[in-house]
């Protein structure tokens, strides 16, 4: 079933509409390349929000009407260009996005590279070495990445219902659902709360004194 179309007059005789001019497209493209709202992106090239979403919906449509069959429309082309590029800019900031994301998730970013020279003691030569400083895996970010790709199963409108004593069956009056989400963040808190004296840190006890 083909899309409708709904005749429009063109907006200037000039070929291009009024405001949709190519320096308008190019900064409402880079703009969304870099992950922006609709609303912040409509702001950078200088157009109202409204306008902006007006200009998507009609390349749309015009998209999806070519894609059924109909022959495209001149007066539409602008919009349609338009539409086709935001599209792609807005997904290659989605993918640039959750790569970055799976990056921090997984761990190895250097964050700090430190290179020194010594003479070796036994050779008497220069030894260059060179130590790099890499960040942890960090599980919030897989968490993250789970809360919005899975919502059904991981977002936080979730029904989350685990029976401790059955292993899956269903929660009894008298028993709680746990809260994995809350569970995670007091457990992230506590593993992360731990602090040491510097004296037992450095593995000699100055003073200890036993308590019930």
């Amino acid at each position: 079933m083909s899309t409708r179309r709904k005749a429009r007059r063109p907006e200037s005789r000039g070929g291009r509409p009024r405001l949709l001019s190519e320096e308008v497209e190019a900064r409402l493209v880079a703009a969304s390349r870099t992950g922006v709202a609709v609303e912040l992106a409509a702001e950078m090239a200088g157009v109202s929000r409204s306008t902006f979403l007006a200009w998507m919906a009609r390349g749309r449509a015009e998209v999806e009407a070519r894609d059924a069959g109909d022959a495209p429309r001149a007066e539409e082309e602008e919009y349609a260009v338009l539409y086709e590029k935001v599209r792609t800019a807005r997904a290659t900031a989605a993918a640039r996005a959750m790569a970055n994301i799976r990056r921090v998730a997984d761990g190895g970013i250097v964050t700090k590279v430190t290179t020194r020279r010594f003479r070796d003691s036994v050779t008497g030569e220069i030894v260059e070495e060179t130590v790099e400083d890499r960040t942890s895996p960090d599980w919030r970010a897989d968490a993250w990445y789970l809360e919005r790709q899975h919502r059904d199963f991981y977002g936080k409108d979730a029904v989350v219902a685990l029976e401790i004593t059955g292993l899956g069956g269903p929660v009894g009056q008298d028993e709680q659902a746990v809260d994995l989400a809350a569970l995670a963040d007091r457990l992230d808190r506590t593993l992360f709360s731990v602090e040491y004296p510097p004296e037992l840190e450095g593995g000699s006890v100055v003073d200890a004194e036993i308590v019930n």
